[in-house]
């Protein structure tokens, strides 16, 4: 099995800071891409980020960029988001999300997590 575990969610005032993780665990695989997706109640799961797993490819949706910071580490298999200036737009479930193909702005999911809550107050 292949597991994808994000832990970091809970409640924040707009304004503050949360970093989520990611941790892939089980069979390995290629992971060339990792992304973060959210979905917030009523609407459609949308990409917010996406990186190549060297970083030589990043993508930021246009309502988080210089704001929200993707990143990993190599030797604890994780990957981060880093989410600055938070906004109570931001309030959705996160999901961690893997893929053995190549595409970032298009990123194509062979693996996801479960999901963290991030609640932004106003």
């Amino acid at each position: 099995q292949v597991q994808l575990v994000e832990s970091g969610g809970g409640w924040v005032q707009a304004g503050g800071s949360l970093r989520l993780s990611c941790a892939a665990s089980g069979r390995t695989f290629s992971k060339n891409v990792m992304g973060w997706f959210r979905q917030a109640p009523g609407k459609e799961r949308e990409l917010v980020t996406a990186s190549t797993w060297s970083g030589g490819t990043i993508y930021y949706a246009d309502s988080v960029k210089g704001r929200f910071t993707i990143s990993r580490d190599n030797a604890k298999n994780t990957v981060y988001l880093q989410m600055n200036s938070l906004k109570p737009e931001d309030t959705a479930v996160y999901y961690c999300a893997a893929s053995n193909s190549y595409r970032v702005a298009s990123m194509v999911v062979d693996y996801w997590g479960k999901g963290t809550l991030v609640t932004v107050s106003s």
